[in-house]
């Protein structure tokens, strides 16, 4: 358990772009790009970041990465904290700008320290795996809790996962359950699964089939490989549910042509236990629940 969630932890420890416009919105015509730059070669830092923002986007103007960067830059010199995040994203990512992790976390400091939670938690996963910074669990925690208390839900996932495996804070199941939740709630998926999980193995709650049931299902209809592999166990062996073995075999499936090596061994092992009638409906409901982009699947 420890191995799998620690591994979890470096695969969703994700940074995003932020593509917020908070001078309107981007009308993708020419009179806006003109006024735009206009304003941000006066030195109007919201109109700079805007600029970057159109051109990363590709939003009224070809998409241009150099140019991005470089009205990014212009607008998180003069401490845009939007800018900031995005230029450090930026560098994170080498787009429009050489690879450089260094100065990733310097413009994300800059951001985080400005209170912008998106850089907190951009800055936190830098910590956390220890790129362009010492690897530094009580550091990462921190900053996971800033952003996970102005309601950052991978942040506050994050912080779940820190308190599950006891990185950087004491073990505590009820904190990573809190957290795990409140991610949940908003959507995320990879908070549903390991919370449902906690349910399903009884870990820190008492132990909720049907609880661990439908967080599987809410996980695995957003495309999560595990959630759809062990929704599928629990279609097969019947637990917080009926058991049905076309409804385990079509979760495998989908979770196989995701390429997840467990799905594929335990489909293939399973396939020759199906009467050809079974094989062929749980087929059948494979290709309409991924042409439904998991949505029909009963």
């Amino acid at each position: 358990m420890r191995a799998t969630a620690r591994q979890a932890l470096k695969e969703t420890l994700l940074v995003y772009l932020v593509c917020i416009m908070l001078v309107g919105g981007v009308k993708s015509q020419t009179s806006s790009l003109d006024e735009t730059r206009t304003l941000a070669e006066q030195g109007d830092v919201s109109a700079q970041y805007s600029l970057g923002l159109m051109y990363q986007r590709g939003e009224g103007v070809s998409r241009n990465d150099t140019e991005s960067a470089k009205w990014y830059r212009l607008s998180a010199e003069q401490g845009y904290a939007l800018a900031q995040v995005n230029l450090g994203q930026m560098y994170a990512d080498s787009i429009g700008v050489p690879e450089n992790d260094v100065e990733a976390v310097k413009w994300y400091r800059l951001a985080a320290e400005q209170g912008l939670a998106i850089a907190q938690y951009s800055l936190g996963n830098m910590y956390a795996i220890g790129i362009g910074v010492p690897q530094n669990y009580v550091e990462a925690v921190r900053l996971y809790r800033l952003a996970a208390e102005q309601g950052n839900a991978s942040a506050q996932y994050n912080l779940g996962v820190m308190y599950r495996l006891g990185d950087g804070v004491d073990r505590n199941n009820a904190e990573a359950l809190k957290w795990y939740r409140m991610a949940a709630d908003q959507g995320d998926a990879s908070a549903q699964y390991y919370l449902g999980n906690m349910y399903d193995n009884g870990e820190g709650v008492p132990e909720n089939n049907a609880e661990a049931v439908r967080l599987y299902q809410l996980a695995a209809q957003q495309g999560h490989v595990r959630a759809q592999l062990s929704f599928g166990y629990m279609n097969y062996i019947g637990e917080g549910m009926p058991k049905n073995y076309i409804k385990a075999y079509a979760w495998w499936s989908v979770a196989a042509a995701s390429g997840d090596s467990d799905a594929k061994t335990i489909l293939n092992d399973f396939a020759k236990q199906l009467k050809p009638e079974e094989l062929s409906r749980g087929q059948a409901l494979a290709s309409r629940c991924s042409v439904s982009y998991y949505k029909d699947c009963d």
